[in-house]
């Protein structure tokens, strides 16, 4: 049992690993032994974030812009120079868009789907050599997608282009899980309110009415999802594919 969750020694790519859910996958990574590259669209924060996380353990940067495959490509061609196996993916960069209905032009769609659906479709293709090359029988390599409890129920704001993207991402990790299986595991986590950048106004403006509502009257915490990152990309989640596993508090299932 002594290395059932240890991810000590792998290799991962963290994309939007930056800032928010993506800095506390990266961290919990890193404080865990883990070698970690991670990726975002400002090459000067992504640089001064790895030097941070370097202290603590083994972390480089490759800036990218994710909504544009050639930059999908030159991403996984830059890790490749670096490495030849690569245990875990996790697509995590992301945007969102608010906007009154009769106001949600194409422009609030593009923006959204080419990063957060054709970003992960994308980056995980030309990742997949690097992953089937780490992968074993015994212990897969890893596609973490990060998808959101707002593709699983509607949510308050007027953010139709996210939840629709973070319903196919949540789509898109089973498809993919079928495909890839028995060499790569595809697994989805769906998180709900945790301080970000992306979440600081809603945060802000009703945090302490959103604490109150969960279950687990509280919002989530880094450890809560480096956490379940890590038991994913362990050996503890070898026989788990095409899941979706929402990280809340309770607030999409038992409401």
């Amino acid at each position: 049992m002594s290395d059932l969750f240890s991810i000590e020694g792998k290799t991962a790519l963290v994309t939007g690993g930056s800032r928010g859910i993506g800095l506390m996958i990266a961290t919990g990574f890193v404080e865990a032994g883990a070698r970690v590259v991670i990726s975002s669209r400002k090459a000067d924060v992504c640089e001064e974030v790895a030097a941070s996380l370097s202290e603590h353990g083994e972390c480089t940067a490759i800036p990218a812009d994710l909504s544009r495959e050639d930059e999908c490509r030159r991403l996984l061609d830059e890790v490749g120079a670096t490495t030849d196996r690569l245990d875990v993916l996790v697509n995590n960069a992301g945007a969102t868009w608010g906007a009154p209905l009769a106001e949600f032009d194409d422009a609030a769609w593009d923006r959204t789907l080419d990063l957060n659906v054709k970003g992960v479709f994308h980056t995980t293709k030309f990742a997949l050599p690097l992953l089937q090359a780490a992968a074993s029988d015994d212990d897969p390599a890893r596609v973490i997608n990060i998808g959101s409890i707002d593709g699983i129920h509607v949510p308050m704001l007027e953010t139709y282009s996210y939840s629709a993207s973070k319903a196919a991402v949540h789509q898109l990790t089973r498809h993919l899980a079928a495909k890839l299986a028995p060499r790569v595991t595809v697994n989805a986590i769906a998180p709900g309110p945790f301080e970000s950048k992306m979440m600081k106004a809603t945060l802000d403006a009703a945090g302490d009415q959103i604490a109150a509502s969960a279950p687990m009257k509280r919002i989530g915490r880094p450890d809560d999802m480096a956490g379940t990152a890590i038991f994913l990309a362990s050996r503890a989640a070898s026989y788990l594919t095409g899941t979706v596993i929402p990280v809340d508090g309770g607030i999409a299932t038992c409401k």
